[in-house]
């Protein structure tokens, strides 16, 4: 499969993008700074861009046949980076023809036991509230958008390997959940679901065992 891979030298994107090529994906890296990712393999082709420019989105999105978006950005609520470029690589993605989408978002956007989203609770952490709304609006511009997309959604993201000892559960979080995932079970996770399309249109908890 052909990918392109958004925020794909972030916390998680590294990951993805490591796990795309050994599982034998050809893998877009797309970004403003791929040219620190390695040059050791012809399954990676670097490409260097802003998530905000419809163009260069387009162009990298163009031939591909999935998207693995790991936007990320501040946690203040001032960056935009998550809900605005979601909005940009679902609209290049509906003008190239390209449907499926697998991208990260955060527990606050995953139903709460007694009703609602976790991020409307009195108990959710207000420090967690401005970057919550951000995955909520991601979440809801993916709702909207008619594309085939999976919404994966973590706990705080810890940088670690791959362990294979993580939980999931649709739309909520898994019974047993603990506050944390590793960077690397996630990233295996997400190209989990991109395989299997078990779970178009839904969102993801996710969380170490």
């Amino acid at each position: 499969m052909k990918v392109v891979i958004f925020g794909a030298t972030g916390q998680v994107g590294r990951y993805l993008v490591q796990q795309a090529i050994l599982m034998g994906h050809q893998v877009r890296a797309f970004g403003r700074n791929v040219h620190e990712l390695p040059d050791d393999t012809h399954l990676l082709e670097k490409i260097k861009g802003a998530v905000f420019d419809p163009g260069e989105v387009f162009n990298a999105i163009k031939g591909t046949d999935a998207v693995l978006s790991a936007l990320g950005g501040s946690f203040d609520g001032t960056d935009k980076t998550r809900s605005l470029g979601i909005r940009n690589i679902v609209e290049q993605m509906k003008a190239s023809g390209v449907k499926r989408i697998v991208a990260l978002g955060g527990a606050g956007v995953l139903d709460h036991p007694d009703g609602g989203l976790a991020i409307d609770q009195e108990s959710y952490p207000p420090e967690y509230i401005p970057v919550g709304k951000e995955h909520q609006k991601a979440w809801e511009i993916l709702v909207d958008s008619g594309l085939e997309w999976t919404f994966v959604c973590s706990t705080d993201i810890i940088n670690a390997d791959v362990s294979g000892g993580f939980l999931t559960a649709v739309n909520q979080l898994p019974e047993g959940a603990k506050g944390h995932i590793n960077a690397g079970d996630l990233a295996l996770c997400m190209l989990q679901e991109l395989d299997r399309k078990s779970h178009i249109r839904q969102r993801i908890g996710i969380s170490a065992v």
